[in-house]
C-alpha cells in the first residue's frame, strides 16, 4: 500500500452533539399578546439553528475523519448542494440524518476492525490491490460523512467493509497459493523466496503442518543441496559408501526430501550388488580350486544379501550338482569293489549312500535291491555253515536246502559263494547219513530223546540218528529231572550217552 495514497484509519470521535434541533417546544396560540418568555425560546431556537448551518460545517471541515484521505472524486457541488439543504432542515429530519449518521459510524467501525486484522496478516504482501481499493472505498465515505450525506458514507463504508472482508475470506486460497509457489521454490532451491512464502503462510495459518514442515525444510536447504551436490559427485568417482553416508544425513536435516530418500535406495542396491558380485566371484575361485564346499558357502552368502537370489541359487545347485557327481563316482568305485569282493552288505551300505544323495539314481535302486539279496543269502550260507548240526532237524534241513539250490541258480556267482555252496553240500549230505549211538542208563529213568523218541527205561540201548545236536530228558520218581545234549557227526558223536537221575528229591518235612 502506498503511503501518499493511504493513511491508517485513527479513531473518531462522534460524541458532538447534532441533535440539538430535538427540542419539544410547546406552541399556545391565543388571542391575546404572546408572553415575553415565548419569544426569547423562539430567538434561541433561530440562533441554534444559525450555527447548525453556519458555524458546525467549517468546524467538520476543519478536522477530517478517521480513513479520511483529500479525494477529488466527489464533487464539489454535491457538498454545496448538501450544505445549503441544511439551511431548510426539519426536526424530523434531523433525527433521521442522526440515525443515519449512527448507521454509518457501525459500518466504520465493522471496516475497521477489519481493517485491523488484515495488516495484522501482512495483507500489503498478499493482497494489496484489492486492500488499497477497499480503503479507496473508504476515504469516498469520509468525504461523503464530512458532507454529512450519511447515506452515502454508509454505502461507501459497506464496499469498503465488504471488499477487506473478501479479503479475509480469501485467506484459504491464498494460503494455498503461498503453499504452492513455496514448494515450487523449495524445488527450485530458492531457500530465501521460500522460506518468506512458508514464514506468511505461518502468518496466516500458524498451526499448518504443510508450513511448519516447508519452513524447517527451507532453513535446511542450502546445506542440503551441498550435500546432495557432493554426494552426487561421489556417486560418480565410485565412493558409494560416503555417498550413501551424505544421503543420509541430508535425510537426518531433512527427512521429506524425495530426492535424497530415492537415492538412498539406489546407492544402497548398487553397493549390495557390487558385494553381491565379490561374492559369487571369491566362490567360483574356490570351486575352481577344488574346493566345492566352501564355494556352495559363499554363494549362500550371496544369496542371504536379498538381490538375484535365482542367479546365487542357481551356482549353489550347479555346485551341489558337482559335489553330488564326485561324491556318486566316488561310492560308485567302492560300490564296484565291494562287488568285486562279494562283500554285499557294504555293497548295499553304499548304496543306500548313494540314493542319500539322489534317491531317484536307477542304477543306485537296482543295485541295492540285487546286493540286499545277495547279502542275505549270504548270511543264510554263513549261517547254515557254521551250525551243520541243526541240519537233524527236517524243518532246519528243509530250508537250509533251498537256500542251497537259489545260490546255485546265481549266474556268475563268484569264488565266494561257490566255496560256501560246495561246502554246505558236503554238510547237507553228510547229514542225511544215519550214524549208531549208544545210551545208557539204571533201568529206573523214564528216558526221552526230544522231538525223536520215547526210549523208556534201559541199561543201555542204540539208536541210528542222522547228524545233528540232540536232547535227552531223563525223569524218575523222587529224582531231580536230567537233561543230556550231545552232538552227533562232525566228529563230536559220543561213545556213549548217559541218561539216568540220581539225585534224589529232599522233601521240606524231612528238614
Amino acid at each position: 500500500m502506498s503511503d501518499n495514497n493511504v493513511d491508517k484509519i485513527d479513531a473518531v470521535n462522534f460524541n458532538h452533539n447534532d441533535n440539538s434541533v430535538f427540542l419539544n417546544q410547546a406552541v399556545t396560540q391565543s388571542a391575546e399578546k404572546p408572553a415575553p418568555w415565548i419569544w426569547l425560546g423562539l430567538g434561541g431556537l433561530l440562533l441554534l439553528a444559525l450555527l447548525v448551518i453556519f458555524v458546525l460545517p467549517s468546524i467538520v471541515t476543519e478536522y477530517e475523519l478517521p480513513l479520511e484521505r483529500r479525494v477529488d472524486l466527489v464533487d464539489t457541488s454535491v457538498v454545496e448542494t448538501v450544505t445549503n439543504a441544511a439551511n431548510a432542515i426539519s426536526p424530523f429530519e434531523e433525527a433521521q440524518r442522526a440515525l443515519q449518521r449512527k448507521d454509518a459510524q457501525d459500518v466504520l467501525a465493522e471496516l475497521l476492525a477489519y481493517q485491523s486484522e488484515l495488516d495484522a496478516l501482512d495483507v500489503a504482501v498478499w493482497g494489496q490491490q484489492d486492500y488499497e481499493a477497499s480503503l479507496e472505498q473508504a476515504s469516498i465515505g469520509d468525504a461523503y460523512y464530512r458532507a454529512q450525506d450519511f447515506v452515502l458514507a454508509r454505502e461507501s463504508y459497506e464496499n469498503g467493509r465488504e471488499g477487506l472482508s473478501s479479503l479475509i475470506d480469501s485467506i484459504p486460497s491464498v494460503l494455498e497459493l503461498l503453499l504452492s509457489e513455496a514448494e515450487r521454490l523449495l524445488i527450485g532451491l530458492d531457500s530465501a523466496q521460500a522460506l518468506t512464502k512458508y514464514t506468511l503462510a505461518l502468518l496466516l495459518d500458524p498451526e499448518n503442518d504443510l508450513a511448519q514442515i516447508g519452513e524447517q525444510r527451507a532453513l535446511t536447504l542450502d546445506e542440503v543441496s551441498a550435500l546432495l551436490r557432493e554426494a552426487d559427485d561421489l556417486v560418480e568417482d565410485g565412493d558409494l559408501q560416503q555417498a550413501l553416508a551424505n544421503y543420509r544425513k541430508v535425510l537426518d536435516l531433512d527427512s521429506y526430501n524425495e530426492d535424497a530418500a530415492g537415492k538412498v535406495a539406489v546407492v544402497s542396491v548398487r553397493i549390495t550388488e557390487n558385494e553381491f558380485a565379490q561374492i559369487m566371484s571369491s566362490g567360483y575361485v574356490l570351486l575352481q580350486a577344488g574346493e566345492p564346499e566352501q564355494a556352495v558357502a559363499a554363494f549362500q552368502r550371496a544369496s542371504l544379501l536379498g538381490i538375484k537370489q535365482n542367479e546365487a541359487q542357481a551356482a549353489i545347485n550347479q555346485t551341489e550338482n558337482e559335489i553330488a557327481n564326485t561324491e556318486i563316482n566316488r561310492l560308485s568305485g567302492l560300490i564296484t569293489t565291494a562287488e568285486h569282493n562279494e562283500q554285499w552288505q557294504e555293497a548295499v551300505d553304499e548304496y543306500d549312500n548313494v540314493l542319500a544323495i539322489d534317491s531317484n539314481l536307477l542304477f543306485a535302486i537296482d543295485g541295492r535291491d540285487y546286493a540286499d539279496k545277495r547279502a542275505r543269502l549270504d548270511r543264510l550260507l554263513v549261517e547254515a555253515i557254521n551250525n551243520p548240526e541243526r541240519f537233524s532237524e527236517d524243518e532246519v534241513f528243509e530250508e537250509t536246502r533251498i537256500t542251497y539250490f537259489i545260490g546255485r541258480d546265481i549266474e556268475n556267482p563268484g569264488p565266494g559263494l561257490t566255496e560256501q555252496l560246495d561246502e554246505l553240500e558236503a554238510f547237507l549230505e553228510y547229514s542225511l547219513v544215519p550214524i549208531e549211538v549208544s545210551f545208557r542208563s539204571d533201568s529206573q529213568t523214564e528216558v526221552t530223546l526230544l522231538r525223536i523218541k520215547d526210549l523208556g527205561t534201559f541199561e543201555q540201548t542204540s539208536l541210528s540218528l542222522k547228524p545233528g545236536r540232540y536232547v535227552a530228558v531223563g525223569k524218575r520218581s523222587g529224582y531231580r529231572e536230567i537233561r543230556e545234549e550231545f552232538t552227533v557227526g562232525f566228529g563230536l558223536t559220543p561213545e556213549a550217552v548217559i541218561v539216568q537221575c540220581d539225585e534224589p528229591i529232599v522233601s521240606s518235612s524231612r528238614r
